[in-house]
């Protein structure tokens, strides 16, 4: 029985498709080969460019130091409480030193002495009338006592425990009786008025660090604010096993908000340097690889591999893997692959401007520059 006209024609399209999913052909265009896939693209120029590094730091004082006695003796007065704020040279513990002072009258009074005889001979000495090796012995007496009396002076002043520097003491750790050794703590003191925060910086971002860069930092104790600072300090050595190098950023506290131990997110803004910068939209990321689609001079595609540097507002910095004047695909990759044909069109409107250099205000960088945590 010969099939109906209508079951043929439906056949014959069922096998055209079935032959052009088995050949993995799309539709054709215009001269019969396969449309050119509509993309949107732009050109890869130098532009202006400074990024960002964030990093955790480790807030320190300018300076701090744990107050101890240098001798073993009791307490007799304490002049602080804690949290004040001192001066440099502020007495803070008064130690007992009767004895002390008892063997310095005896010192002064010896002393006293020893001079006067001095003074006398030295009268007959100008007469000739002793031998001038009796002058000597007793210059020599009188400056062995004089130096016994400035080595109890001494020896009392070290039982007053004065301030090192201006800064805030931390807690009490003493009352008027406590015996005291070397090495009791009495309290902390930190000069906070000017803190530091020593950040680990990547040794790749090595070359784009200087002293007297602007950074900025937050903590998760006062998240409403931004503190502004600058680089300090870069150390001198790499650790090894890190491959980081610490950065040390110096940061005005005048209301002491920040505290030795605090944990701080740092941002450093990187100068604004010539970089090869795409839409950050351009770029796949498989894995850890990351590659673009370039555009031929026919209008084919082929797949570039690229090293990405510093990614800001949608951008992101190409360190490798393009050259200016280089053509990418910037939306519509998900549906390309290497030799395929497109019908590219031009992207639309400026690219955003690069971060300010500085400004009176301290933006917090959206995102990693580089990988740097």
């Amino acid at each position: 029985m010969p099939m109906p006209p209508f079951l043929l024609r439906a056949a014959c399209v069922l096998l055209s498709i079935t032959a052009l999913v088995a050949c993995g052909e799309g539709p054709e265009g215009p001269d019969g080969g396969p449309a050119a896939v509509p993309v949107t693209a732009t050109r890869v120029d130098l532009q202006p460019w400074n990024d960002t590094v964030r990093a955790l730091g480790t807030v320190t004082a300018r300076e701090s130091v744990t107050i101890t006695a240098k001798v073993s003796e009791t307490v007799e007065q304490v002049h602080f409480e804690s949290g004040d704020v001192v001066t440099a040279g502020a007495p803070l513990v008064t130690l007992s030193g009767d004895r002390q002072r008892a063997e310095l009258a005896e010192a002064e009074a010896a002393a006293a002495e020893a001079a006067q005889l001095y003074s006398r001979l030295a009268e007959l000495d100008s007469g000739q009338l002793i031998a001038r090796s009796q002058l000597d012995s007793q210059r020599a007496i009188r400056d062995s006592a004089r130096a016994r009396v400035q080595q109890i002076r001494t020896q009392l002043a070290d039982r007053v425990v004065r301030a090192p520097f201006a800064g805030v003491l931390g807690t009490r750790q003493v009352s008027p009786g406590a015996l005291v050794t070397p090495g009791t703590p009495i309290a902390t003191l930190d000069a906070i008025d000017r803190v530091y925060a020593d950040v680990p910086v990547p040794e790749t971002f090595l070359s784009s660090l200087s002293v007297g860069q602007r950074l900025v930092g937050i903590s998760s104790a006062w998240p409403d604010r931004v503190f502004e600072g600058i680089v300090e300090h870069i150390d001198t050595r790499i650790d090894p096993a890190t491959r980081s190098l610490t950065v040390r950023g110096a940061f005005a506290n005048p209301n002491h908000l920040l505290r030795p131990g605090m944990l701080m997110q740092t941002t450093l803004i990187r100068p604004t340097r010539e970089a090869l910068v795409v839409p950050e939209i351009s770029i796949v990321q498989v894995g850890s690889s990351s590659y673009v689609f370039r555009l031929r001079e026919d209008d084919t595609v082929e797949r570039a591999d690229v090293l990405v540097g510093g990614r800001v507002e949608g951008r992101a910095e190409v360190v490798e893997g393009l050259e200016p004047g280089d053509r990418i695909v910037v939306d519509g990759t998900g549906k390309l692959r290497p030799g395929m044909q497109v019908d590219a069109t031009p992207v639309t409107g400026a690219p955003a401007p690069a971060l300010p250099e500085s400004s009176g205000e301290a933006p917090v960088a959206p995102a990693l520059a580089g990988g740097a945590q």
